[in-house]
């Protein structure tokens, strides 16, 4: 491999002539070397982002340092880190400076590499021109709200959207269909299928509406604050003028954060937000939870519905099928909740004027948001798409259930509807046959009370 020589302001270092980066990220390439998490893509995009942003709003506030000619050679660089174009070129370990000061000086320098080149000069500096009125301590907060904002736009939500029409057109396919509920694993009144499905359904809403809701503090961004949030070396009005430009380019209605104090050492915001994919987490884990027990069987089980069978599930049971799809989701819901815990300690660690442990943080949120993602397509695509109800076997467990007595409760009281439920569960009775040897009730009064239907 061939090498460039790169320098700092520690000295000279030695760096891959194929990569854009210098001497700063080559440091930390060879100081951190833990693990495999490397710095997400979503960062990097969102640095790409917020540079931009910035270049052209010193161009406009301090345009005898942000020439013109600097501003279109950076805009050249940016547009091709937002299109990853240049994606080899940030190797950097999550596990870094907790400021992620690092990774900002590897956009900077790439930046600045990559700029000089496109026009042909050694016109660009890392800190002087792509870090102009910023600071890491700034920087790495607001690429942290930019990433998060729009990994839930671009990829979480166009899949909860499928998920939950899915559900929707299950509930339209099984109107009708009445069965046994269940309530603390046991026999309860009778429910709609449909109805059990509209819960799921409803709890998905729920979900996406809270998301949604979190996502609102994350649009206040840091940029502007600078070393300690007093703003300096930055311009007055960068702040503003920069988050308007990152609005700009996203699309998105992004605005500084009043309290710069605030937006450089609380990490609240992301607490609230992933708060609210765990909610989630939680949701998807009890639906899939409940398709899997509806789906056991197919002999031994409840075998209420059948859901696609996508492989074999056993090395050494013939024909053996398993619900894999819901234990892919409840994997990954624990592991969001694992994502929570961190997040949640990791922002409690804020000390003075910063939190340094941003890197984790962000690292946690965006896996969180791209496993949600991804389970729920696979979950969609080759589960609940293909979920059949069992009419046959919910009749005969609806038919079967103790817990129809309690439509008898009006007619003849719960004392005694209790006697009916105990002398038929003990002698292998139907409650038609119980409440009749009883004496409570007539054949025909009893078929006028009872009728499943009517209790849904």
């Amino acid at each position: 491999m061939d090498y460039r020589i790169e320098h700092d302001s520690m000295g000279e270092v030695s760096v891959p002539n194929d990569k854009y980066w210098g001497a700063q990220t080559q440091r930390s390439l060879e100081n951190f070397k833990i693990g495999t998490s490397k710095m997400p893509n979503e960062i990097i995009n969102a640095f790409g982002i917020l540079k931009l942003a910035s270049a052209r709003a010193n161009a406009i506030l301090v345009p005898s340092r942000m020439t013109h000619e600097k501003l279109d050679a950076i805009e050249k660089a940016c547009y091709e880190v937002i299109s990853g174009e240049l994606d080899g070129n940030f190797p950097l370990s999550v596990y870094q400076t907790g400021s992620g000061t690092q990774s900002n000086m590897n956009v900077n320098e790439v930046l600045a590499n990559r700029g000089n080149e496109i026009i042909g000069k050694k016109l660009l500096h890392p800190n002087d021109d792509i870090n102009m009125s910023q600071s890491s301590n700034d920087t790495f907060p607001t690429a942290m709200h930019i990433s998060a904002v729009l990994a839930v736009y671009e990829k979480l939500f166009p899949k909860l959207t499928v998920l939950i029409e899915a559900f929707e057109e299950l509930e339209e396919e099984n109107k009708g269909i009445i069965k046994s509920g269940r309530t603390h694993l046991q026999d309860a009144t009778p429910i709609a299928f449909s109805q059990e499905i509209s819960g799921w359904r409803a709890s998905i809403e729920r979900d996406f509406e809270m998301i949604d809701m979190s996502l609102e503090p994350l649009k206040n961004l840091a940029l502007g604050a600078t070393a300690v949030g007093t703003g300096i070396n930055a311009p007055k009005g960068f702040d503003v003028a920069v988050a308007k430009e990152i609005s700009n380019i996203t699309g998105i209605n992004f605005k500084t954060e009043k309290n710069k104090f605030h937006a450089l050492t609380s990490k609240d915001e992301l607490v609230f937000s992933h708060g609210a994919l765990k909610a989630l987490a939680c949701d998807l884990m009890k639906i899939a939870n409940d398709i899997r027990w509806l789906a056991s069987g197919p002999r031994l089980g409840l075998a209420e519905i059948t859901i696609p069978a996508n492989e074999p599930g056993s090395s050494i049971m013939p024909g053996k099928v398993n619900p894999t799809q819901c234990e892919a989701v409840t994997m990954v819901a624990v592991q969001i909740m694992g994502n929570d815990t961190t997040i949640g300690i990791s922002a409690s660690q804020g000390n003075f004027e910063l939190n340094v442990f941003m890197p984790v943080i962000i690292h946690n949120y965006l896996e969180s948001v791209r496993l949600l993602s991804d389970a729920i397509e696979s979950f969609y695509k080759n589960c609940v798409s293909g979920i059949k109800a069992n009419e046959q076997k919910m009749s005969e467990n609806l038919n079967n259930s103790l817990m129809l007595a309690t439509a008898l409760t009006p007619h003849i009281g719960y004392e005694k509807s209790a006697k009916v439920v105990k002398m038929a569960y003990e002698n292998g009775l139907t409650l038609r046959q119980a409440t009749t040897e009883l004496g409570y009730l007539t054949e025909k009064e009893f078929d006028e009370y009872l009728k499943p239907q009517e209790m849904v």
